[in-house]
């Protein structure tokens, strides 16, 4: 028998099967995520169990979690992904003291406790400048894959200021760049300070090391740098950061069903 976590994010489903005796992840998977939201991480899953040579009678228990944790009737229980990160984080990361999650519409800043659990945390749902909706929006101003937005920001020589505080008016500012002929280089490694900087800012100076980045913006190269560099501290990107709050409500799903 295994526990699953299904992570219904804004952007992306994520999947994760467990072994719940051993912890061991046996299958992971991420798709695009779209408006049949139960539909789509059905077949994710479904996909996932087939590899393994497994089926859903072999599901012990699952969990759902991420803004669609609702439309996933196929588990059986929904835990918010504030709980999930912190339970994926620290289970890859034991010494995390600091969660930094920035997804595709929101960034979250996690503080832990000694137990790992959540001490309290910070949230940023309601302008995209500070998630990666902002790189997305750069990545199509520029005409560039969103992969490449880190080997760019590596060529800069002299980063752009962005100071608009919401993306519709950044991206004007970013076309006025354009136009004033600032290298592609020089504002994507703009957009890159300026996404930190918000982060930075909604963290205050309450920030306790070790700082684990997580989300699908870990994966942009260069995003920790300018993370570390906002926070003044070293940010470790967690291992498989898009899949941290799928891990962590598979393990929640198989703490679960240990009594």
């Amino acid at each position: 028998m295994i526990c699953a976590g299904i992570d219904a994010g804004s952007r992306t489903i994520k999947v994760v099967l467990l072994d719940p005796q051993t912890r061991e992840v046996l299958a992971a998977g991420v798709r695009d995520q779209g408006v049949q939201q139960d539909l789509l991480a059905q077949q994710l899953l479904d996909k996932l169990l087939d590899e393994r040579g497994l089926g859903r009678a072999d599901i012990r228990r699952a969990v759902a979690t991420g803004y669609g944790r609702r439309l996933v009737p196929v588990a059986e229980e929904t835990i918010t992904e504030i709980t999930c990160h912190a339970r994926g984080v620290r289970h890859r990361v034991p010494a995390a003291a600091t969660i930094i999650d920035i997804g595709g519409q929101d960034s979250k800043l996690l503080r832990l406790g000694a137990d790992g659990g959540v001490r309290d945390f910070v949230m940023n749902d309601r302008c995209a400048a500070g998630t990666g909706r902002f790189l997305e929006v750069l990545s199509a101003r520029l005409a560039v894959r969103l992969g490449s937005l880190g080997d760019l920001a590596r060529r800069s020589s002299a980063p752009a200021v962005i100071s608009s505080m919401c993306v519709v008016f950044a991206e004007t500012e970013i076309v006025g760049l354009l136009a004033a002929g600032a290298a592609a280089a020089d504002i994507v490694a703009g957009v890159q300070a300026a996404i930190a900087a918000r982060v930075a800012a909604m963290a205050g100076r309450n920030v306790t090391a070790p700082v684990v980045f997580t989300g699908g913006v870990a994966l942009v190269p260069g995003m920790d740098a300018a993370l570390a560099a906002a926070l003044g501290c070293q940010v470790a990107v967690a291992p498989d950061p898009q899949l941290t709050g799928a891990l962590g409500a598979a393990l929640l799903a198989a703490d679960g069903n240990e009594g």
